[in-house]
């Protein structure tokens, strides 16, 4: 679809999934340079829920759903983490009858669970004028983003995950503050654990990929990292962390885990029903691991759970500079008509690639590179002709 040159360009631009630091400056700056470029900036509000809750023929549902945004209005958004337009995991291919708004519920047919409002939302593009959109987020946000571009509406994507998961791109938006936040926090434990010479067990997001557990680990000298891609024993973990806590001066152990680690044997610790996307709510492993060591060994054990105090607050300076420079990239595409695009970082070089990319595989900890299965801490034997963040 080509921008029609006798009418001022539209774009749209929405975050999903979890938030992280970071969006701000990224909505600002996409905001900012398009009204430089003489581009109109339609956030859509709350993610894709936003898209499929708006109803044309309904006046609320332009400041419930959609709001203008001019470079006045996001003047200070840069200020503060989060998301200014709000987030949301909705699918809108997959919407469950009882999550649907009122005014499409006559769309299901009897018997019928869920429907596939995709044409709704591509039509609500159409009537706001929207010549393209550009979703900020994960695997599942990207990947409704995918198939609107391939259901043929225009899609520039930028990349935003905590735990750094999306395929395709070495970074993504929000993970570097979560690494810095997760330093700062297993540092600061450390007077606890030290004070009382406990074993500290300190959970970290983290789903599939292992990546926040095993680089804070990395950073912070943990002395063991559970991550997700490796299942772990913990009678073994017990006999490790004994031998490392006689080994410090201070008697004392700090380990790592992410939320998405399994025992040996077992599956992920979930609760909750499952979001648009099949995921359930992750959570409490760091908190079982820690009983069933006190159990073992006999010692005290600090339990913490960061969750999200590694995703809250302002971005660090480097997600603040990726994130505006993936928004100048999104609109150097825009202006160039090149849609069905992913902005990305690859080996350190700012660069774009298919989005349909992120679709084809699953980016997690490379094991055998970066990781000891056998001591259950990070093994980083070479840095040379690695990327940045060692993917």
């Amino acid at each position: 679809m080509k921008v029609e040159i006798n009418k001022k360009p539209v774009i749209a631009v929405l975050t999903g999934g979890g938030d992280v630091p970071g969006l701000n400056p990224c909505i600002k700056t996409i905001v900012c340079r398009a009204a430089s470029e003489g581009i109109r900036t339609i956030g859509i509000r709350r993610g894709w829920a936003g898209l499929l809750e708006y109803n044309h023929d309904d006046k609320e549902s332009w400041e419930n759903c959609v709001q203008e945004l001019t470079p006045r209005e996001v003047r200070t958004i840069d200020r503060d983490g989060g998301t200014y337009l709000h987030t949301s995991r909705t699918k809108p291919s997959v919407t469950r009858k009882k999550d649907a708004p009122e005014f499409l519920k006559g769309a299901f047919s009897e018997g019928e669970e869920v429907h596939d409002f995709t044409g709704h939302c591509i039509k609500n593009l159409e009537k706001l004028g929207i010549d393209a959109v550009i979703p900020i987020g994960g695997d599942d946000t990207l990947s409704f983003g995918e198939h609107l571009h391939h259901e043929g509406f225009p899609v520039i994507a930028i990349p935003k995950t905590m735990d750094n998961d999306v395929f395709g791109t070495d970074y993504c938006i929000g993970f570097s503050t979560a690494i810095t936040r997760g330093v700062g926090f297993i540092h600061a434990l450390r007077t606890c654990a030290g004070s009382h010479e406990r074993i500290a067990v300190i959970e970290l997001f983290g789903r599939y990929c292992g990546e926040t557990s095993l680089i804070s680990a990395y950073l912070a000298g943990v002395e063991r990292a559970i991550i997700s891609e490796v299942p772990f024993d913990p009678e073994k973990l017990a006999k490790l962390v004994m031998e490392d806590k006689k080994d410090n001066p201070k008697n004392y152990v700090m380990i790592t885990i992410s939320e998405g680690a399994k025992m040996t044997g077992r599956e992920m610790l979930m609760s909750g029903e499952c979001d648009a996307y099949g995921h359930r709510r992750l959570g409490g492993i760091g908190e079982e691991t820690g009983e069933i060591l006190k159990k073992l060994t006999g010692e005290d054990v600090l339990n913490q759970r960061l969750s999200y105090l590694m995703r809250s607050g302002a971005p660090d300076s480097l997600d603040l500079m990726v994130a505006v420079n993936y928004a100048n990239m999104a609109l150097d595409l825009f202006l160039k008509n090149t849609f069905g695009r992913l902005v990305a970082l690859s080996r350190g070089t700012y660069t774009d690639i298919p989005l349909s990319i992120t679709t084809t595989g699953q980016k997690r900890v490379d094991v055998r590179e970066l990781y000891d299965v056998e001591e259950y801490r990070p093994k980083v034997m070479h840095v040379s002709g690695k990327p940045m963040f060692l993917y």
